[in-house]
């Protein structure tokens, strides 16, 4: 996919104001309107002029697209990085892009961004009030976190506009009680931590959407949680007692003879708390020793000449 400089397609320097990009957009829609353009990509010119102002006119877009970095070459093969909105406070959502008329490059970055109604306004002539915006953003938490449950520091970057009418980014901590069992997905509501009300209305909510960070053990699909249990050749073939790490605590797990690789073995209610609470699976791999001496290579000969063993067997069928 290719990435798409929207700094470079408007003529405009990365820290250029909002009146500079408007005024930019102005003048090169008028130069490729396929309407009066007598440029010979007057039309692709034009769409891809569309694409890049409904980025940058907007301080959130902007700010957003800004987080990829400056390091990217127009033409160079993109997939955006790992969580890289996680953190990103935004008020409203993407709700105004149509991703369908633009690049899979936009697509890619804001198609499925939330989108989120602005709140209404009410009240008499001269005097209304409007509940604040409700913002989001995604955040990423560790796994035991949504294990034991507990309150975090979270730190979380915004757009606003300075008074010359550049975007930049504000940075604010809050302190957040993780529900223990929280699944990834589930939302955490903060009540009154979004936009200020108008006219004595009430401030919007902060909604945080939580995605867990990569875990050194365990992959987590809802409640329930996969860890790689390596087993000697032995223990596979003659059965084993073995001490498998959980988030709750180490537990003896009886593996039964002629285990398999990949084999699933269930510990009950040993994944995430919850009604009812998630499993844990070790899943099952296999690990030969390393034939580093001379004694470990005649013991390996030692195997093929007694135990007349096929691995191939059905291929050969």
């Amino acid at each position: 996919m290719e990435f798409k400089d929207y700094y470079d397609i408007m003529g405009v320097a990365r820290d250029a104001t909002q009146d500079d990009i408007k005024r930019a957009y102005r003048k090169l829609a008028r130069k490729f309107h396929p309407d009066v353009s007598k440029e010979a990509d007057a039309d692709a010119r034009f769409k891809e002029l569309g694409e890049a102002y409904e980025v940058l006119k907007d301080p959130e877009k902007r700010a957003a697209y800004d987080q990829l970095g400056t390091n990217w070459q127009q033409g160079q093969d993109f997939q955006p990085p790992p969580d890289w909105d996680a953190g990103f406070e935004y008020s409203g959502g993407f709700s105004g892009a149509d991703s369908a008329r633009f690049s899979d490059f936009f697509e890619a970055i804001f198609g499925k961004a939330g989108g989120q109604e602005r709140p209404g306004r009410h009240g008499t002539q001269g005097h209304y009030q409007a509940r604040g915006e409700d913002h989001h953003a995604r955040i990423l938490i560790d796994l035991e976190d949504a294990f034991k449950g507990g309150e975090r520091a979270i730190t979380l970057h915004a757009p606003v506009v300075d008074a010359q009418g550049r975007v930049h980014t504000r940075e604010r901590t809050l302190n957040v009680r993780i529900p223990a069992g929280i699944k990834a997905g589930q939302q955490i509501r903060l009540t009154g931590q979004g936009s200020p009300g108008f006219g004595g209305g009430p401030a919007g909510d902060l909604y945080l959407e939580v995605e867990f960070k990569p875990h050194s053990r365990y992959r987590v699909e809802e409640r329930d949680l996969y860890l790689e249990l390596p087993l000697a050749p032995w223990e596979a073939a003659l059965g084993a007692r073995v001490r498998v790490p959980t988030p709750g605590g180490a537990v003896e797990l009886n593996v039964p003879a002629a285990t398999a690789a990949g084999n699933k073995m269930r510990l009950k209610g040993r994944g995430l708390p919850g009604k009812p609470p998630g499993d844990l699976f070790a899943v099952v791999k296999i690990v030969l020793p390393p034939a580093k001496t001379d004694a470990d290579k005649a013991l390996y000969r030692k195997m093929e000449q007694d135990m007349a063993f096929n691995p191939r067997a059905k291929l050969e069928a």
